[in-house]
Order: structure tokens, then sequence, then C-alpha cells
């Protein structure tokens, strides 16, 4: 499974939606996630990528991680695995 197949299939669970009902330009906001949806959102991405994210929920707008839309947050997930070095 790609990365991208994995965000797509993690921001699917929170917003109780298929996959394939993820567009890559879709806001979080316009698929149903809320605020906290999007902190769950962001543990589940720690935790299967194995990278820490740069997310602060208290500050979104300050955080060095661009939630703007889902094609943002692959291309950011995919930016911190090359950059902590995993694989």
């Amino acid at each position: 499974m790609s990365v991208k197949e994995q965000v797509i299939a993690i921001i699917a669970e929170q917003a109780l939606l298929e996959p394939s009902d993820i567009g890559l330009d879709n806001a979080l906001a316009d698929l149903g996630v809320d605020s906290l949806g999007i902190v769950e959102c962001i543990f589940a991405i720690e935790e299967t990528f194995d990278i820490s994210v740069p997310f602060n929920a208290n500050a979104p707008e300050d955080s060095n991680f661009d939630i703007s839309s889902v094609a943002a947050i692959i291309a950011a997930v995919e930016g911190l695995i090359a950059e902590q070095g995993k694989s």
C-alpha cells in the first residue's frame, strides 16, 4: 500500500467514508472531519508511518504541517518520511 493509499484510508476512517469518496483536492472540513478528527488523523499517521508530525492542534495555522487538502497532507507525510529517514 502506498503512502497516498494509507493516508487516504486514515482520512476515510475518520470521515466515515469509503476511500474512493476521498478526493485529493478535498479539505478535511469538506469531508466532515472536525478538529478532534484531525488530531486523530495526525495520531494515526504518526503511528502508521513511525514519524513525528509537527502539528499543534491548539494553533494549526502555526504548524509546519499543511492540512489544507488531502493532497497537501500526503505530500507533507511523504516529506516527513524522507526527512526522518523512514521507509
